[in-house]
């Protein structure tokens, strides 16, 4: 693990962000959770020291059995529950400074049909149903001196790669919708909410409204990070960021800007249980050429928070 160039520049973000608890999507998963140990084992030597490890089954590169892209095969990438070459190919893992509490959950079993106004119906003749959760809705609680608080980390769907019927667009609005089931009521325990929504509030592809009433929801608070390399490179780069109505400083994926390219994006977000008090929150956006910049397109999001 030591001697891959993107393993090294994660290493050195993290080593300079310092968090105390992390989420990791696109993360490649095994069974018995070896790539996420040999990970914390090296934050160890550099740290920050995050020795408690969360990961679940994954959806991704689970074979559904069904022909869910319509194109006459099985068997295929995009015929997975969710998209991946092979079991838990892209999933996500938790690392933390403190201990999980008992009680953690995904809702990656939910099936489509079975989410209250799902926009499954508007085709449900032409696509099987199938479990609605791309990469896993997981609610993981942590052990904080003082109190339990709650991550709820998921990955959604992109909402390209499709055809007219526009199936992943309709997905991806619903995994962010499935959040209802966690948020409404508002639950007694402080929770965050965190992850990679493959949406942004303004800009790109996808349909607005799931993102929307997400980040206006009650029971969360957004802290809209920012930073100044986001907005140095949607200048730089030019491209689709020239028609983007967005903020680019909040922008937190640096993706191609020329021809089909939907230019830079906000698509992860860290959205605090609205009654807890934030001290700060930001983006890590690498400058262009630095050895960070090979950690990943997307930046790492932060939010500080004062905890009870």
């Amino acid at each position: 693990m030591g001697e891959d160039p993107q393993v090294e520049a994660v290493l050195a973000v993290l080593h300079e962000a310092r968090p105390d608890i992390l989420l990791l999507t696109g993360f490649d998963q095994d069974p018995d959770s070896q790539a996420a140990r040999a990970l914390a084992a090296r934050l160890r030597e550099t740290g920050p020291d995050l020795p408690h490890v969360h990961t679940g089954p994954s959806p991704r590169g689970r074979d559904s059995g069904l022909d869910l892209d319509g194109d006459g095969r099985l068997g295929e990438p995009e015929d997975a529950i969710g998209f991946g070459r092979f079991p838990g190919n892209g999933g996500m893992a938790v690392l933390s400074r403190y201990p999980f509490a008992s009680g953690a959950d995904d809702l990656g079993g939910v099936m489509w049909s079975a989410l209250d106004g799902n926009l499954r119906a508007g085709m449900a003749a032409r696509i099987p149903d199938q479990p609605l959760s791309s990469s896993g809705h997981w609610r993981v609680p942590i052990a904080l001196p003082g109190g339990t608080l709650t991550l709820l980390a998921f990955h959604a769907a992109p909402p390209v790669f499709d055809g007219p019927e526009d199936r992943n667009g309709r997905r991806n609005h619903d995994e962010i919708r499935l959040w209802a089931r966690s948020l409404e009521p508002s639950p007694d325990a402080p929770l965050v909410l965190l992850g990679n929504a493959n949406a942004d509030p303004f800009d790109g592809e996808g349909r607005k409204q799931a993102i929307r009433w997400l980040l206006a929801h009650p029971a969360l608070q957004d802290p809209r990070p920012a930073s100044a390399g986001g907005r140095a490179a949607a200048r730089a780069q030019g491209g689709a960021n020239t028609r983007h109505a967005g903020p680019p400083e909040q922008d937190t994926v640096d993706w191609p800007d020329e021809g089909a390219g939907p230019g830079n994006l906000r698509v992860d977000y860290v959205l605090p249980d609205a009654r807890l008090k934030l001290r700060g929150a930001g983006l890590m956006w690498p400058a262009p050429g630095s050895p960070a910049a090979a950690a990943s397109r997307h930046a790492l999001v932060w939010v500080d928070i004062d905890w009870p």
